[in-house]
């Protein structure tokens, strides 16, 4: 049932096509901070393992926000790892066990991408599908990646 909700049925359908990018961007980055979070060894082991679960839950409500508003939208919300390896703007590093240092400049670098791309994609849901409460929900997720990437920064300096 398509939701009557002041949005054309075709900036609905591509709405869902924005978040389904976004959602496969989260899950991979998920993912991946997940591996990280199993895969962390050295000095700083502990502080990184927890900030690394910190960091992962996170992107949990994230995702979950983001299927939601699919459905809230009258989408269907993928979910197998095909589907959003396929979507994904974050690429992820199959056999790769990076060190501490570089696991994080790995993540500061995803969440930078997708603070780009959110951007452009915040516009986008705005400007041409008129569509204010993705804007808003994406606005959020651009907040909550500046956060992180802040953070993982200062380990870097």
């Amino acid at each position: 049932m398509i939701p009557k909700i002041g949005i054309t049925e075709d900036h609905l359908k591509k709405a869902n096509s924005l978040l389904s990018v976004v959602l496969s961007d989260e899950m991979t980055l998920y993912v991946k901070t997940r591996k990280f979070h199993w895969n962390v060894t050295g000095e700083s082991f502990m502080e990184l393992h927890k900030l690394f679960e910190d960091q992962y839950t996170a992107l949990e409500a994230i995702i979950d926000e983001v299927a939601e508003r699919i459905g809230k939208l009258g989408g269907k919300t993928i979910g197998t790892m095909d589907e959003f390896t396929k979507l994904s703007r974050v690429k992820e590093n199959p056999g790769k066990y990076p060190v501490q240092k570089s696991m994080i400049s790995e993540l500061l670098e995803d969440h930078e991408i997708l603070i780009s791309e959110l951007r452009k994609d915040i516009d986008k849901s705005a400007d041409e599908n008129h569509d204010a409460g993705t804007a808003d929900l994406l606005t959020k997720v651009l907040q909550q990646h500046e956060s992180t990437a802040w953070i993982l920064r200062r380990y870097l300096a």
